[in-house]
């Protein structure tokens, strides 16, 4: 299986800004501005964070997922343990 094979090796995920804060801005949403000043409430955050949250027993959680890949090589080299990079980047859907 893959991801037991992941477990063998140190594992860097890198992401875009681009991707990770673009998943949010559909075109068909209104622009800051119409939502008014305020914009979300805190209670409206909270709720829809918990809401964006994946499962707690999904497989890749059990990955120890390294940001930096200096930290990442660093493991690598201690444990004679190979690198698997996964970098997103781009549109967040795919399709650009």
């Amino acid at each position: 299986m893959f991801i037991a094979r992941l477990k063998s090796a140190v594992v860097v995920l890198a992401v875009s800004a681009t991707a990770a804060l673009g998943m949010g801005l559909a075109a068909d949403q209104p622009a800051a501005s119409e939502k008014g000043a305020a914009g979300l409430s805190l209670a409206d955050f909270e709720k829809l964070h918990k809401q964006l949250q994946p499962p707690k027993d999904e497989l890749w959680r059990s990955i120890p997922w390294q940001i930096s890949i200096v930290e990442a090589r660093e493991l690598a080299a201690k444990g004679k343990k190979p690198i698997f990079v996964w970098v997103a980047s781009g549109e967040p859907l795919g399709c650009g």
